[in-house]
């Protein structure tokens, strides 16, 4: 029997237990400050908990079922009915900015539910293959975590967050229950910390781009010690360009360079195009201090990173383990509009960034880097009161849809605002504009969305 609370769940995108949990929380510390029950705010649900509420196998206690009444507006005898649709009685009032749902809506909101149901069929099969193999870890069971954790890995420049989350943290999951069973041979725990690091690595990634840079510095210090577990050098490097990313995107350029350059001490020639993103990342984090002449050294390490690149096994998998030649381009193009280089050079390695994404193979496409070169051009164009220019360069940015606007992409925007609100340009008609639509876009940052 499908319930009322399947298909909302459904039709709302929350069905990752990850993204229903997060809602549910939201909702309880909502109801605790309506009702000025405290005791609420803390509630929350297991993994466990959730599938049986969605399958349908048990009834919530009291204070879940009122927050799941708050949550969606229905009655709790409501939500574990079958869904009744009249014009008295309607199945979901449409959220607030989308259409109402069509009937084809509909036929989307019941391949969503199959595939729900057909994903925590898969899950549970996996956890009793795991547990079956109770003597070691067996073949299918590492097939299965490489296979995955590559996949996310290539996939993750490409594709929004809630399209990776919970199966990232699955994974995590998984492979920590692993190394702590006591069941691996020595070789098995040196691949599964180099598993544990990647995935704890790209858990860091997420939390940075959810705006959280305290989460994401805990699992990149998990994701170094895994590493290091591992023995694996361009791993430990990679962590530590994160890390160097983390700080210099929470407003810590000083230990971005200190991170980069921990990184960069960990490498010996020739090495993957971990040591072009260190260097490279080190110029941007110079480049917000303004150190002209260390910017220009940074950069030529990475030019020079890059001709001496050897293909490793991060690489291989690419996606988020790889630095691409268009994400060089990116980087070198910031450091130079942050730096305030004078003359059009900011512009024209901008611009450059730009059409090195437009013409880059698919799987060299990183949505937030290219917004990045994006807005980097605009920044360009209003330092010489181009506005018009700049509204063209930033135009698909402000096109994203609200699932893809990361943590990166709303600090980029933001500076594009703050520049067209100092200096002769913040006069202009076009600039009003255009500031109204970047205080629109920065208002409405991925993690302030159902996912």
């Amino acid at each position: 029997m499908r319930t009322l609370l399947q298909l909302l769940t459904a039709q709302r995108h929350w069905q990752s237990y990850p993204t229903f949990k997060s809602q549910f929380e939201r909702s309880a510390r909502e109801l605790a400050e309506i009702e000025g029950t405290p005791h609420l705010a803390g509630l929350s649900a297991s993994e466990r908990t959730y599938e049986r509420w969605y399958s349908g196998e048990s009834t919530p206690v009291p204070d879940a079922r009122r927050v799941l009444a708050h949550m969606f507006g229905h009655s709790i005898d409501e939500l574990l009915a079958p869904p009744v649709s009249s014009a008295h009685h309607p199945v979901a009032a449409p959220q607030a900015g989308r259409a109402e749902h069509t009937e084809h809506s509909g036929s989307d909101a019941d391949l969503q539910e199959m595939g729900r149901q057909a994903a925590m069929a898969a899950s549970r099969a996996l956890r009793y293959a795991v547990m079956a193999e109770t003597n070691s870890i067996g073949p299918e069971t590492f097939d299965h975590i490489r296979d995955e954790v590559t996949r996310i890995g290539a996939a993750y420049p490409r594709v929004a967050l809630h399209e990776i989350l919970s199966d990232v943290v699955e994974m995590q999951e998984l492979i920590f229950r692993l190394l702590e069973s006591g069941r691996t041979s020595p070789a098995q725990a040196v691949e599964l910390h180099l598993l544990a690091s990647m995935t704890s690595g790209m858990l860091a990634k997420i939390s940075h781009d959810l705006s959280d840079p305290k989460s994401a510095m805990a699992q990149a210090r998990a994701a170094y010690v895994c590493a290091d577990q591992a023995g694996h050098n361009g791993m430990r490097a990679w962590v530590r360009a994160l890390q160097s990313l983390i700080s210099y995107w929470a407003g810590q350029p000083e230990s971005a360079v200190t991170y980069a350059a921990r990184g960069a001490a960990l490498l010996s020639a020739p090495a993957g195009t971990v040591a072009v993103w260190l260097a490279a990342q080190e110029a941007c984090a110079h480049a917000v201090l303004g150190h002209r002449d260390h910017v220009r050294a940074a950069l030529k390490r990475a030019a020079d990173a890059r001709e001496a690149a050897m293909h490793d096994d991060l690489d291989s998998i690419g996606g988020i383990f790889t630095f691409p030649q268009p994400r060089e381009t990116y980087y070198a193009a910031e450091a130079h509009v942050l730096l305030g280089t004078p003359g059009p050079e900011k512009e024209r390695a901008a611009l450059e960034a730009v059409h090195a994404y437009s013409a880059a193979p698919s799987e060299e496409r990183a949505f937030g880097a290219e917004a990045g070169a994006r807005t980097d051009l605009a920044l360009a164009r209003i330092a010489h009161g181009d506005v018009d220019g700049a509204a063209e360069a930033i135009n698909p940015v402000l096109d994203l849809p609200p699932a893809q606007r990361k943590n990166g992409i709303v600090i980029s925007a933001q500076r594009v605002l703050e520049a067209l609100s100092t200096g002769p340009v913040r006069t202009a008609a076009q600039a009003k504009s255009l500031r109204t639509e970047l205080e629109f876009f920065t208002a409405t940052p991925t993690q302030a969305l159902p996912r």
